[in-house]
């Protein structure tokens, strides 16, 4: 539908992938969270993807210090940011270097041209400006002198502000800009700008006009000729509100102790992109959250022992250098069997690798990487708001099996954003945790006494009088947990753990399958390719392809329905952010020759457009 507004024209579209790029300090997260933010409260569906530098301060200017935002808003359901950007905000030549080959062809590229200097140009290996050499013939150029205008904007503000805090808010200015074309409102972050910066009243009150002054540009500047119109979704009733998957796994972890009726207690050491679990734990003391930032990763682990021997919900999180430190203790959490928590945020290795990045290369590490066998429980979320989710429910696993468990999250799922439909508390079932009670009579304690149906070992508290027990690392007899060099009483202990983890599968429910139940085609994923997955298995349905999809959000155990789906298909399509490591696990388990591996270990995640090619090749 189009329709007239004076000399401008409002085109109705179903969705816009727009990607905000900049220097690492030009507030460019910011700017698409905003945006993101905005478009939620509009009520548009949306999915994000923040990119940012590893670097702490890259060289301004630079191809290395460039960060971008991508933000998906549509009409429909959406399960993933984009294949590709249809807009481009550049605030400097380098912005456009890192970005223009992912721009679709024939998108919109709004660049400030007062960045595009010849001491910038020459940092992002341009001899020619591309603003006027004709590269950029096969796209949308909008050149805006932002840095400029925004200065003329703030110039009130001059006796109060350095020219250096007056550009720092252009990100504000491109913003508004954005806002005006793609028809949001700016009351949402006008009142974030208020929250934020309301005790200086002066950063406030610019923030505040250079937004203003952007939308205005926009609407006044006779370069931008079409607006765009993207309706609200119609998402299931609601309460709603944009999150992430750090932000949604902490909500997660404080509603599971408080279902609970437990204390949490979260030890951590900073690490990215773990780090903002442990920020949106602190400030949550009301709910008896207590948070402890430790020295190192060996430590944060030891502290988590300490608090669920006191009988606390513990947890922890990092990323895969972080497990591979706290490897030997999670080995005697193991043995102590002990409910707690370890969350990876898996980023790109190997070593230090790529700490910005998303990658999905932690799985044989969560499954093998300790020493002897040490079985533990694993769960992947399958999106940014399954986070909250998946916490609870590890809780669940944790206490009724009395171990340790993994949740394997990744940079994606971690930082990316959607709207989540916020439950009833009440709908959530309770978690019920029991101690045994005071013994008075004299009879023996057996701490590795076992229940029948789960072979958990009970939960002493320590204080409890009667209940006086012994743990540590070595090898233990059944019952007392008395160290013990018995080769028997070593082989029962051994079998009697794993068991105990495979008995999880008695809470895992049956296996949707997403499609035909058997056919010639099966694409199984886990973690954060499920939302690409998807919406390329859909798109191939569509095309009338025989091909199905099942998401794992549990891989030890594997659901027990699992083997027999898998039987039911031709051939097995197992896309990974790693180099195959679930399709390895699954060839073992089950000796099935036809199951083909489809890696990416670029630091992105997969598109819609990758999948549905490998699909179609396959088919």
């Amino acid at each position: 539908m189009i329709e007239h507004n004076d000399v401008k024209t409002f085109e109705e579209v179903e969705n816009v992938v727009i990607r905000f790029a900049g220097d690492s300090g030009d507030g460019m997260q910011l700017t698409g969270t905003q945006f993101a933010n905005t478009s939620a409260v509009f009520g548009n569906d949306i999915s994000t993807l923040p990119d940012y530098p590893a670097e702490i301060r890259a060289p301004a200017g630079t191809l290395a210090g460039v960060s971008g935002f991508q933000v998906n808003l549509s009409s429909q359901h959406i399960r993933t940011p984009g294949d590709a950007p249809q807009v481009l905000v550049a605030m400097n030549p380098a912005a456009l270097a890192a970005n223009l080959g992912d721009l679709e062809i024939g998108g919109t590229i709004i660049a400030n041209t007062d960045a595009f200097t010849t001491g910038n140009l020459k940092k992002a290996h341009y001899d020619e400006n591309p603003l006027e050499d004709g590269s950029l013939k096969g796209y949308v150029v909008h050149r805006v002198p932002l840095t400029s205008i925004n200065r003329r904007a703030l110039e009130e503000f001059e006796s109060e502000m350095t020219s250096k805090d007056i550009d720092r808010c252009q990100n504000f200015f491109a913003l508004g800009m954005t806002f005006w074309i793609y028809d949001r409102p700016l009351q949402t972050t006008k009142t974030w700008i208020q929250q934020k910066f309301g005790k200086n009243p002066t950063i406030a009150a610019a923030n505040t006009k250079a937004l203003e002054a952007g939308y205005f540009y926009a609407e006044t500047a006779e370069i931008f000729q079409t607006r765009y119109r993207v309706r609200p979704a119609k998402l299931p009733p609601g309460t709603y509100r944009n999150i992430s998957g750090n932000q949604a796994i902490a909500l997660g972890l404080v509603t599971a102790a408080q279902k609970a009726g437990k204390p949490l207690f979260y030890g951590g050491y900073p690490i990215t992109p773990a780090s903002d679990i442990l920020h949106n734990l602190a400030p949550l003391k009301q709910f008896d959250v207590r948070t402890f930032q430790a020295e190192d990763e060996i430590a944060a682990m030891g502290s988590i022992i300490g608090a669920a021997f006191g009988g606390a919900f513990a947890v922890t999180a990092t990323s895969g250098p972080g497990i591979a430190l706290k490897s030997e203790a999670m080995n005697l959490a193991m043995v102590l069997e002990l409910p707690m928590i370890i969350i990876n945020v898996q980023r790109g290795g190997p070593s230090t690798g790529m700490p910005t990045k998303p990658e999905q290369g932690d799985l044989l590490q969560a499954m093998f990487g300790r020493n002897g066998d040490s079985p533990l429980p694993i769960l992947a979320p399958a999106t940014p708001a399954d986070n909250f989710n998946i916490a609870i429910e590890a809780f669940r696993f944790a206490v009724r099996a009395m171990s340790p468990v993994v949740i394997l999250s990744d940079g994606f799922l971690a930082t990316s954003s959607e709207p989540w439909n916020i439950p009833d508390p009440d709908s959530i079932e309770p978690i019920v945790v029991t101690h045994p009670g005071p013994r008075e009579n004299g009879n023996q304690f057996l701490p590795y006494r076992r229940d029948g149906e789960t072979l958990a070992r009970p939960w002493a508290l320590p204080g409890t009088q009667g209940l006086e027990h012994r743990l540590g690392g070595l090898a233990k007899a059944p019952d007392t947990g008395n160290v013990s060099y018995d080769p028997n009483h070593q082989s029962l202990m051994i079998d009697l753990r794993a068991e105990k983890v495979h008995r999880l599968q008695e809470m895992i429910p049956p296996t949707e399958v997403y499609g035909r139940k058997s056919g010639d085609l099966l694409v199984i994923t886990w973690g954060s390719p499920f939302g690409a997955a998807r919406s390329a298995v859909a798109r191939a349905q569509t095309a009338g392809l025989d091909v199905s999809h099942v998401h794992l959000r549990h891989l030890n155990p594997l659901p027990r329905d699992l083997e027999a789906i898998m039987k039911r298909f031709k051939r097995i399509l197992l896309p990974e952010l790693n180099t195959g490591q679930l399709a390895f696990l699954l060839r073992g388990r089950f000796g099935m020759g036809n199951i083909e591996s489809f890696s990416k270990v670029t630091g992105r995640p997969f598109s819609i457009n990758e999948i549905y090619k490998k699909i179609h090749e396959m088919m």
